[in-house]
């Protein structure tokens, strides 16, 4: 049985939110329940290069800095690559406590590759990098 892109399109837009509801809750399992174990993450300054190293960084930041925060996500695109890869390109940040939106300085576009192993799409990379703010 086929799935059509409308199926897995929900998917993978079920997989994102799955994965930001466990930053909300600070749950560093749930939030890289999705990845691969070969996931890579990349974001200024850092390469994290395993599902566990993800996990452990996220569940030190959810202690620490990142305790009580959430985050802001908006899909900007989604295409797939042949029939198991996926690009999501989002618009995102953190909320600290307190916060209604994210400052421009902490707008990130980030770009998620899924990949799509044994009819369950998962996050095989994740690169974020800082939204310039347009000239005035």
């Amino acid at each position: 049985m086929s799935e059509s892109r409308a199926e897995d399109v929900a998917a993978i837009r079920a997989v994102l939110v799955a994965s930001y509801r466990a930053w909300d809750a600070g749950d560093a399992d749930g939030m890289v329940a999705a990845y691969t174990t070969d996931a890579t993450a990349v974001m200024t300054g850092s390469l994290r290069e395993s599902r566990d190293v993800i996990r452990r960084s996220m569940a030190l930041g959810f202690d620490g800095p990142l305790k009580g925060s959430s985050t802001y996500n908006k899909q900007l695109s989604l295409r797939f690559l042949g029939r198991d890869g996926a690009i999501v390109v989002t618009e995102s940040g953190i909320l600290f406590p307190g916060e209604t939106e994210v400052p421009d300085q902490r707008r990130v576009n980030a770009t998620w590759v899924l990949e799509k192993r044994d009819d369950r799409w998962l996050i095989a990379a994740y690169h974020n990098s800082p939204v310039l703010a347009p000239a005035n």
